[in-house]
Order: C-alpha cells, then sequence, then structure tokens
C-alpha cells in the first residue's frame, strides 16, 4: 500500500511539472500579447513567477506545522485546484487589462510589475506549496525518502512540459486548448491519487468532473476573450512566433501580431515615405530587399519596375495574412522569403540597389539586430556602389525627448562608420537614408523626374520637411552618444529609460527596495543556501545570456530556442543523480562545482568573442553542462543542511530566489548597461563570491 501512494504522488508531481512549465510558456505569451512587450516585461514575468513560487515553498513548511499536517486528501485537493488555475488564470489577463487600463494605451513599469504580480500569485504560490508537500505526504510513509529524488522526479516533469509546448502545442493548438492537454495528465493523476475507498468518493469525482469543466468552458470561451472592444475580430491565429489577429473598423483593416498594431490598409503615407524616400535616390532601381512590409508598399514599389523584389517576413502566417486581406499585393518579380531578414543577408550573396527595414522601434533584442554595427556592416556589403539603406524610428514634431534623442544618436554614430552619407529626414519617422553616394533631399523633384506620381509626398513633403526642420534635427545629434552594437545593446538600454521617461517616473525606487531586500535575504541565509542561490541566480542569468546571444547570433528560429530552454531544464537532471549518489560529500565538493560553473562562463565569454563562427551544438551543450552543475549541487546542499523537512523548503526556495533574481538582474541591469561579455563577467564574479563563501566557513567536511 505504501508503495502504492508512492507512485501515485510520484504521478501527480510529474503531472505538475509538465502543466507548470507549459501553463509558464503560454502566460509569458499572454502578457506579451496583452502589454506589447519586450524582454523586460518577460524578465518581470519570470522574477515574478520564481520570487513566488519560491514564497510559496517557504509557506509549505510553515502552513504544515502550524495548521494542518500532510495527508494525501489534502495533496489531491490543491492538485485539483492547480489544475483549473491555468485556464482561469489566462481569461484573468485578458479581461482585467482593459478593467485596470485604458484600452490601447501602453503601460507604464510599475503598473506592469504589479499586474503581472498579482494575475499570476495564486498560481504560482500554490505551485511552489505543491512540491514540498507532496514531500511532506510520502514522508508520512517513508521517513527516509530523499529531497533530491522529488527534486529529479519535478525536473523530468519540467523538461516533458518544456518539449511539449516547444514542439507539439505551440504549432497545433491555441492556449486554451493547450492548457486543456497540458493540465489532462494531472487531472487524471489526481484522481487516481485519491484512496479508492475513501468514503469522499462521490466528492472526488464531483470536484474532477468541476475542474474537467472549467478546461472545457475555458475553450469554449476562448473566441469571445479576444472580441476587440471596437470594430470586430475577423482573423486569430496562434503562430509559433505569437499571436495574429486582424481586426476591421468600418473598412479599415489592422493587422496585429503579439498585440502589437503593425500594419493598416490605409496608411498611404507611410507606404509613400518608406518606398519613395530611398528608391527616389537611386538612378535604376533592379534589385531591392524589403525586410518586413505593409499595406500600399507593394503597389508603390511597382511604380519603379524592378527585376526582382526580395520580401523577407519571418512568420509564413504574417505574409499569407497580409496578402489575404489585400495589405499587400503580389506584383511581377516579388519573391516572398520566410526567413530571419539578418540570417538570410548573411547567408546570401546577392547584391541590391535597397535595402529598406520595416520593422518597430527596436525595443526588442530581436529587431535591435537590425540596428548594431554587424548588421549595417552586413548591409553595405549587400550593396551596389549607389544602394541606399533605408530604415526609421518615431519621429517629432517641435520637440525631441531626450531619450529619443540619445537613441537617434547612438544609430547616426553607429552608421556612419560604415556609410559616408546618411541623410536624416524628419516626419512621422525620422528616416535613415544611408549611401556611399550623396543623397538629396529635394524627393518630389526626384519623383518627377522619373516620372512616379506620389499623393501624399506630392501634396505634403515642401510643407512637412522643409529645410530648417532637417538642419534642426542634425544639429540636434549627439556625437558623445555611444555607438550600438551586438555585444553592447545601448538602444535597449536607452529603450529602458524611455519607457520610465514616458510615465514620468524612475527605476531607482525599484532598485532600491530590491537591493535592500536582496541583502537581507542574503544576511539569513545559511552558506549551503548561498550557494544554491548563487547557482540558480547564475544559471538563469546564462541562460538569459545564451538565448540573447542565440537570437543576434542566427536569428529568431522558435524551435531551436525552445530546445535551449529545454536543455536548461533537462541537465537538472543527471546532474541531481549523480549529487546525490557522491560518497563525500563535502565543501570540496560544493567547490569544485563552483570551479566549474565559472570556468563555464569564462568559455562563454571567449565563445561570444566569436559568436557568428559558433555551431548552434555550443549553445545548446553549455546549457546543459551548467544546468547539470546546477543539479549536481543541489543533494550536496541539502545534505550539508540535514536533509529534513525545513532543510527541504529552504534550499528549495533559495534555488527559485536565486534564479529569480538572476533573471531580472541580467536581463534589466546587466545586459542593456554592460552588454553581454560584462553581465558574464558580473555572473563569474557572483560566482567567486559563492566559491568564497563556501571555502572559509566550512572549515570542516
Amino acid at each position: 500500500m505504501k508503495r502504492k501512494n508512492e507512485r501515485a504522488i510520484i504521478r501527480v508531481v510529474i503531472a505538475t511539472g509538465i502543466s507548470s512549465v507549459v501553463t509558464q510558456l503560454l502566460i509569458i505569451r499572454e502578457f506579451l500579447a496583452q502589454f506589447q512587450s519586450n524582454e523586460f516585461v518577460i524578465a518581470l514575468i519570470l522574477f515574478n513567477w520564481l520570487i513566488i513560487g519560491g514564497a510559496g515553498t517557504l509557506l509549505a513548511h510553515w502552513v504544515t506545522k502550524r495548521f494542518w499536517h500532510a495527508t494525501i486528501n489534502r495533496l489531491g485537493w490543491l492538485s485539483l485546484i492547480l489544475a483549473s488555475l491555468p485556464a482561469v488564470q489566462i481569461l484573468a489577463i485578458r479581461q482585467l487589462r482593459d478593467l485596470f487600463f485604458i484600452h490601447g494605451s501602453s503601460v507604464g513599469f510599475y503598473s506592469t510589475f504589479a499586474y503581472t504580480f498579482f494575475t499570476i500569485a495564486p498560481y504560482c504560490l500554490l505551485l511552489g506549496f505543491v512540491l514540498p508537500y507532496s514531500l511532506f505526504v510520502i514522508r508520512i510513509e517513508n521517513p527516509d525518502y530523499s529531497g533530491t529524488l522529488i527534486y529529479i522526479i519535478d525536473n523530468l516533469g519540467d523538461v516533458s512540459g518544456g518539449a511539449l509546448f516547444s514542439f507539439v502545442l505551440v504549432f497545433l493548438v491555441t492556449p486554451l486548448k493547450a492548457t486543456f492537454f497540458a493540465n489532462l495528465p494531472l487531472l487524471l493523476a489526481t484522481y487516481l491519487l485519491f484512496p479508492s475507498s475513501s468514503r469522499h468518493r462521490p466528492l472526488v469525482f464531483l470536484g474532477t468532473g468541476l475542474t474537467f469543466a472549467i478546461l472545457v468552458f475555458s475553450i469554449i470561451m476562448e473566441p469571445s476573450s479576444l472580441k476587440p472592444s471596437e470594430g470586430k475580430l475577423v482573423y486569430y491565429s496562434e503562430s509559433r512566433y505569437g499571436r495574429i489577429e486582424v481586426h476591421q473598423n468600418q473598412e479599415q483593416f489592422t493587422l496585429f501580431v503579439g498585440g502589437l498594431p503593425l500594419f493598416g490598409s490605409q496608411n498611404i503615407s507611410m507606404a509613400e515615405e518608406t518606398i519613395h524616400y530611398p528608391l527616389s535616390q537611386i538612378s535604376k532601381v533592379q534589385n531591392i530587399l524589403l525586410i518586413s512590409a505593409q499595406g500600399g508598399m507593394m503597389a508603390e514599389l511597382e511604380k519603379y519596375r524592378p527585376d526582382s523584389i526580395d520580401y523577407v517576413e519571418l512568420d509564413p502566417k504574417v505574409a499569407d495574412i497580409q496578402f489575404r486581406f489585400g495589405l499587400i499585393k503580389r506584383i511581377p518579380g516579388l519573391k516572398v522569403i520566410h526567413q530571419d531578414g539578418r540570417s538570410y543577408l548573411a547567408g546570401s550573396h546577392k547584391i541590391y540597389d535597397a535595402i529598406i527595414i520595416n520593422l518597430g522601434e527596436p525595443d526588442t533584442f530581436q529587431i535591435n539586430r537590425f540596428f548594431t554595427d554587424r548588421f549595417f556592416s552586413m548591409a553595405r556589403r549587400h550593396l551596389a556602389g549607389n544602394g541606399v539603406l533605408s530604415f526609421a524610428m518615431k519621429g517629432f514634431d517641435n520637440y525631441l525627448a531626450e531619450p529619443q534623442r540619445q537613441k537617434l544618436s547612438s544609430l547616426y554614430n553607429t552608421v556612419t562608420d560604415y556609410f559616408d552619407h546618411v541623410l536624416l529626414l524628419p516626419g512621422q519617422k525620422t528616416f535613415f537614408l544611408c549611401s556611399s553616394q550623396p543623397l538629396s533631399t529635394d524627393i518630389p523633384a526626384l519623383l518627377v523626374k522619373k516620372g512616379i506620381h506620389t499623393r501624399y509626398i506630392k501634396g505634403y513633403y515642401y510643407g512637412n520637411l522643409t529645410q530648417e526642420r532637417i538642419a534642426r534635427l542634425n544639429r540636434l545629434i549627439d556625437p558623445e552618444t555611444p555607438k550600438n552594437r551586438d555585444d553592447s545593446p545601448q538602444l535597449m538600454r536607452l529603450m529602458f529609460i524611455q519607457w520610465f521617461a514616458k510615465f514620468a517616473s524612475s527605476p531607482t525606487g525599484f532598485i532600491a527596495v530590491f537591493t535592500v531586500l536582496f541583502l537581507i535575504y542574503l544576511v539569513r541565509i545559511t552558506a549551503e543556501e548561498f550557494v544554491l542561490f548563487s547557482t540558480g541566480f547564475t544559471v538563469m542569468g546564462s541562460e538569459i545570456l545564451v538565448i540573447f546571444a542565440f537570437q543576434i547570433f542566427f536569428g529568431y528560429i522558435y524551435t531551436q530556442i525552445g530546445l535551449i530552454v529545454t536543455v536548461f531544464l533537462a541537465g537538472l537532471l543527471p546532474g541531481a543523480w549523480f549529487g546525490e549518489r557522491l560518497h563525500r560529500r563535502s565543501k570540496q565538493t560544493l567547490a569544485l562545482a563552483d570551479g566549474l560553473m565559472i570556468a563555464m562562463m569564462g568559455l562563454l565569454i571567449l565563445a561570444m568573442q566569436h559568436g557568428s563562427l559558433l555551431p548552434v551544438a555550443f549553445f545548446l551543450v553549455f546549457g546543459f553542462v551548467v544546468s547539470l552543475i546546477c543539479g549536481f549541487q543541489f543533494p550536496v546542499a541539502l545534505y550539508l543542511r540535514g536533509g529534513d523537512a525545513p532543510a527541504v523548503t529552504r534550499t528549495f526556495s533559495a534555488d527559485l530566489i536565486g534564479a529569480a533574481c538572476g533573471t531580472l538582474v541580467t536581463s534589466v541591469v546587466l545586459i542593456p548597461y554592460c552588454g553581454i561579455i560584462w553581465a558574464a563577467a558580473g555572473l563569474i564574479g557572483f560566482k567567486f563570491c559563492s566559491l568564497i563563501v563556501v571555502v572559509t566557513r566550512h572549515e570542516k567536511n
């Protein structure tokens, strides 16, 4: 009977791991769609997720000791609640957004932090509670059951959940359908957990049925939960890259990708500016590279009768929807390429007369890659002698805010290293025209000479783009602003500052409170807990570094980034298994693991000096080895702490809280302000502190 209960609890732990990882990835995507977000918001979500989970882990021991003892029935009811919460949570995120914030408005740092914290708190708190509680239930019948073993079992579920989402669910089903399938194993495992002879069996059957009904009802509610408050939703799809929606308001169609309104069907002025500003400078247009496109652009391109137009769009569904709803038209010579634009250029030998980048603000590391020194160098090599590179940032009327001025200055200082002539044209957007040949500001005259008719430029150009405005914009450029580099993303730091400036706030308060709580926590934990804290900090920090580096060097290929996340989970399993079987558990073991972690981070720094030459396998092997070291340290630290209930909860929580802090500090502070190389050096420095603590505070085995 004991073995039967133990096996039933193990099934629940594995199923909980599957459900939790799928839910985490779904929640991240949901917030991205609701808040038009970037990596800074992802960092906030992961920080809240891990920190609340760590609090739930500590709460498990406190509640069990003071209020009610661990029982298998209570674990069952908690697991049923846990299975129903993901669907409720996703629906709540969608519906409450417009209740707390003005519809369509952007949201500041502190509001985003609070909203993500409170909406995911119930699930994360219960999730953090259930894992140690499962161990307490097993130990009722088997007091010697290893805390490391429950850690291994949980990670088995986590890896399974990561693989299930990254390679199956994200390709086949919508978010609430994914929630349904990911929680079915937990629902079944929980139902089988309850003793069959229990007099509460009818109540168990009712509770299981109610949870199943909630999951099914959420699928039925999914279409209505996405209806816009204005106009109507005429298309909805989930691609592996994000949510795609088309809203119709009277005759206007607007394409939303990841919650961001990208393209409309009637933005004639933007189509004309994007196409005619660069192409008017070229005597004979033959080959054009267009990285992303929007309504009306193909019609304007057709006026030049080019030989070929290579239209690069990462997500095949985005291009298909634009053609389907008439946002762009198929024209002679058009070739659609479904690939990351930068990766395409890196592997192409074709020379273009114009490279037109039609992307949004560089507020994510993925987009920032198209505005760095290495990309500008690559673009120059793919341009003909009189070719033009064109891109745009947000414009200004009469006032240029300081963060925006610094952003334009950083871009200008970066691109002038590769092009002799850079022309800035202010307007709805600030356009950069870059060439090795002189450029003219008299766009309408150039178009008349070519015999090309326009509506917006012909009627409004001279009134909007006066010589005085053009000269004033150029005078505002600050030559001292640092350049935007792949390994030092200056624009991301400026975007972060601009986010606060937009809402007249500052990160100082958040950083001060975080620092104080961080120091208080470090003072109160033991040496072994600090080792796990620093390891969790370093592992999550290195995972963020690898994902960002992978984006920079290889482009955003979702399945491979999903593989990286799964590999960082997979290494924990053999690491914990090996650590559990060591005959000599001592400070030397922890010190050796710390030394290996430092060596791996040093290897990452050396490798990233030649990142574009590295194979994908390097990052996968690196992630596996780093997570293996992390898993290896857990059983050793738990053994040194005694392995009892307080030790289990405190070591679990130290790992989670360290991971939370590593995610936040690396994403929001180290990478934007220091760059990738120095961020890795910072992680090494923190791990050195752990090594010093291990050596100096444990003089005996």
